[in-house]
């Protein structure tokens, strides 16, 4: 790859494409080399441009971004950034699984200034996923929602005494298709608590909790204040907002929490683990998966700090070796894992 980031844009709107190539440009050492229309113009000048990214909107005539996708990652794997409405939520899932690496949010499915409001949010991404190993993408395993409940490909025996039975997970970019990897591979209940803090804007949580939830034998659900945190129950922090534990008597529940004015990451790994580990204790185990910047590091050694472990995921099958390189950083991390090998060491850390 050239010093310049490559960019193709491909939007059905010309306000939009002229809208997202004005704030590209702006970007240092990025060139928009070219636009389209639609997926089947896309294709052909991705073919014959070969940019080292696109940014990709979904619903277009002749050609959709989903046949696009997968098309284009049968022929040519580029990093891709969809640049979605929030009405398009359950689209945005799907379309990470077609082999997309990032998506932007939309402020509105209209044609509208407020387009200008995704400025840093698009250059921060741009600049994580240029030049983004797509064999990484392209080998995740796949998931099936169709796979029944009580068939897993996980073997669970007789918890162990004295294991972790809380389990807080963090991601950002790449998150969603890890988390699904790792849940799918779920089939049956199991006396164990998740808490999840992926990266998102408001408005995708709930559609990302739905979609999880129809590959998990586990209860997923986006977390609201005043849930309860019980064995086999995954709650996901809402986008934009912060989760956090209290004890209330025997119980433990959550709450929803805004975030402080300058906090970067949103949901916030860090908030999260901190509050775990003091509720939770050496009954935690905290996971840090792949992702953009340092979140999650501070509540590592949070984590570490009241007796629980910690695992992160390998740079081999991260998208983006951000957030669990820093991780490792702090020195606390009890043990690195591919991906494919995260399930299993969940739960042989929750004593199974």
């Amino acid at each position: 790859m050239s010093d310049r980031v490559r960019v193709l844009v491909i939007d059905d709107s010309a306000y939009n494409r002229r809208t997202i190539t004005k704030m590209l440009e702006a970007i240092d050492d990025v060139e928009v080399i070219g636009y389209a229309c639609d997926g089947e113009e896309g294709l052909r000048k991705a073919l014959d441009q070969r940019p080292d990214l696109i940014t990709l909107d979904l619903e277009m005539p002749r050609m959709d971004g989903f046949t696009f996708l997968r098309i284009l990652m049968q022929n040519l794997p580029i990093p891709v950034i969809v640049v979605s409405a929030r009405a398009d939520d359950q689209n945005v899932f799907k379309a990470l699984e077609f082999g997309a690496v990032e998506f932007v949010a939309k402020p509105t499915p209209r044609i509208s200034p407020e387009l200008l409001t995704i400025r840093a949010d698009l250059e921060r991404k741009v600049r994580a996923i240029a030049g983004t190993d797509m064999s990484k993408i392209l080998r995740r395993p796949g998931a099936s929602p169709a796979a029944a409940p009580g068939k897993g490909r996980i073997a669970v025996r007789p918890r162990r005494k004295g294991a972790a039975c809380q389990v807080v997970i963090g991601a950002s970019t790449g998150g969603p298709p890890a988390l699904q990897t790792i849940f799918s591979a779920i089939k049956q209940p199991l006396p164990i608590g998740f808490a999840i803090s992926q990266h998102m804007p408001p408005g995708f949580t709930r559609a990302f909790a739905e979609r999880l939830n129809r590959f998990c034998a586990l209860d997923v659900s986006e977390a609201r204040s005043g849930d309860l945190m019980t064995p086999g129950r995954v709650l996901i922090s809402p986008g934009g907002r912060n989760l956090v534990f209290r004890r209330r008597g025997e119980e433990v529940v959550v709450d929803v929490v805004s975030p402080g004015e300058r906090q970067r990451y949103v949901p916030s790994v860090d908030v999260m683990f901190e509050s775990a580990a003091e509720v939770f204790g050496s009954d935690l185990l905290g996971v840090v998966l792949t992702g953009m910047g340092n979140d999650g590091a501070r509540g590592v050694v949070a984590i570490k700090d009241h007796g629980g472990r910690v695992l992160a995921e390998a740079e081999e099958s991260s998208v983006v070796y951000g957030m669990p390189k820093e991780a490792v950083a702090t020195g606390r991390v009890d043990k690195i894992v591919p991906l494919p090998g995260i399930c299993n060491e969940v739960l042989r850390g929750c004593g199974f």
